[in-house]
């Protein structure tokens, strides 16, 4: 940091580049306690999961979701005319639903709040200043610290012929009007799962491509009902399948793919890739201050996320390892804490990024929810570990409501109730997945939700009954067998 003059005085206490999720919530506590903030954005408020992201794909998979309720009437002793889909009228509601959300990420908000928003693109000139290009003229600010929160981007894959056919993304997919009547979708991870399955329940011919199967990181048995579900769905899944090139043959477009039975020709309308998402990290001069990048591409940080420079902070996609809002908005909170109060009261006020409980929720049909370790995970790292499964089909609410599919797995270590991760997967999965993740970020083992009263008949009470199946799996039969003859004794 020699080679940089430090300011003798600061015009902020932190600038934050980026408002999506991680600069949003940075800035915000920022605000909270005081300090003088300023939060750049080049473009939109709320970032990708605000009108890109979360919010307009969980619209869209709630559409399909209630279409495919709809078709499902007579088993419910309700007779309904076959549904329509208006998809103009479709899209139309999600961009309402954006709306809607906009003023809790709006500048109004946070100007309300005492955050300085200034639209424009920031670069770093030093690790302390900022150089802010609002499109009519460039100013200066200097910051005790700074945060990047720059998020993540779509890959376009390099196929051969795709610039010359109609490719859409997850960011630009949402400028759709019509139902394309053939979607071709590239990647099988969890934005290509739920898209793929989203359409096609709107009605769209739907073909998934997935080179490297579906949903890597689960277990075999996850994926194998989530496999299930797109295809009931009417999603034609392609796996171990490589794009080769595009092309368009008498004004028909086509994705050539080999596997190996040889090439196969498929027409498509749209082509969605879904193929990952790569940080932002050109033209904020990183370069000139010899900020390095992982070999992933995210900004390199230490575990209190800061970069070589100790003033210039990185939350969210741009620092990974995670690309998840609630990621995002975690490490925030360290940004912020640790870029406001480091080293005023020496190791106290500073933070290492704690990732030890990180939930995650695939939001198809069935829905798949994480945290902490899957039978995949333990086997591959050596954990000993004991599996405790609770299967749906045996909950009354899942009968009640038709959805009596899915399972509760835990992991625990060998005769010990302590929880090393679990995997729901059904409807509600991502809801059900809150009271492990509450009980793991605690310390409190499977005894503890065992003697929880939950509410019948629930949802929640798959928790209660999966810590059951691990009780009966660890009953103490010496003292049972004890009771027994105690009992026997008592009657004479």
């Amino acid at each position: 940091m020699t080679d940089w003059a430090k300011p003798q005085r600061f015009d902020r206490n932190l600038i934050v580049a980026g408002a999506g999720a991680g600069g949003l919530v940075t800035a915000y506590i920022a605000a909270a306690v005081k300090a003088k903030v300023t939060l750049i954005e080049a473009h939109r408020m709320g970032g990708d999961c605000l009108n890109t992201g979360c919010v307009p794909s969980k619209a869209l998979i709630r559409a399909a979701r209630l279409l495919a309720d709809l078709r499902r009437a007579g088993e419910f002793g309700i007779r309904a005319e076959p549904p329509r889909v208006d998809f103009a009228a479709v899209m139309a509601r999600v961009r309402a639903v954006i709306r809607q959300v906009e003023p809790h990420d709006s500048v109004e908000r946070y100007t309300a709040l005492g955050v300085e928003v200034i639209r424009g693109h920031a670069r770093l000139t030093s690790p302390w200043t900022v150089e802010i290009d609002t499109g009519g003229e460039k100013r200066s600010l200097s910051a005790r610290a700074i945060v990047l929160a720059t998020g993540a981007a779509p890959v376009i894959p390099n196929i051969p012929g795709i610039d010359g056919v109609r490719h859409v993304t997850s960011d630009t997919v949402w400028s759709l009007d019509a139902l394309p009547a053939r979607l071709a979708v590239l990647g099988g991870g969890p934005i290509g799962c739920e898209l793929a399955q989203a359409f096609a329940g709107l009605g769209s011919r739907v073909t998934l491509i997935a080179r490297s199967g579906l949903l890597g990181r689960e277990d075999a048995d996850t994926v194998a009902l989530v496999e299930a579900g797109l295809a009931a769905d009417g999603v034609r899944v392609l796996k171990g399948a490589d794009p080769l090139r595009c092309e368009v043959t008498d004004g028909e477009q086509r994705l050539v793919v080999g596997g190996k039975a040889g090439e196969e020709v498929l027409p498509f309308d749209v082509l969605l890739c879904a193929t990952g998402r790569k940080a932002r990290v050109e033209g904020f001069g990183l370069d000139d201050l010899g900020i390095p990048l992982t070999r992933s591409g995210t900004i390199e940080v230490n575990e209190y996320l800061q970069t070589r420079h100790p003033s210039i902070y990185v939350c969210g996609d741009a620092a990974g390892p995670y690309q998840f809002t609630h990621a995002a908005a975690h490490q925030a909170w360290y940004a912020a804490v640790n870029a406001l109060f480091s080293g005023l009261l020496g190791p106290i006020g500073r933070f290492k990024a704690d990732y030890r409980v990180m939930p995650r929720v695939t939001f198809t049909r069935p829905e798949v929810a994480r945290v902490g370790l899957n039978e995949t995970e333990a086997k591959a790292r050596g954990i000993a570990h004991e599996i405790t499964r609770y299967d749906l089909a045996d909950l009354d609410r899942a009968l009640a409501d038709g959805a009596a599919h899915g399972f509760v797995q835990v992991l625990t270590p060998p005769g010990k109730d302590r929880i090393l991760g679990v995997t729901v997967v059904g409807e509600h999965a991502g809801e059900l997945l809150a009271e492990f993740t509450l009980a793991m970020k605690h310390g409190q083992g499977l005894n503890k939700i065992l003697a929880t009263i939950h509410p019948y008949p629930t949802w929640s009470e798959a928790a209660k009954y999966a810590a059951g199946e691990w009780k009966r799996a660890h009953a103490p039969h010496r003292l049972l067998a004890w009771l027994e003859r105690f009992h026997a004794w008592r009657r004479g």
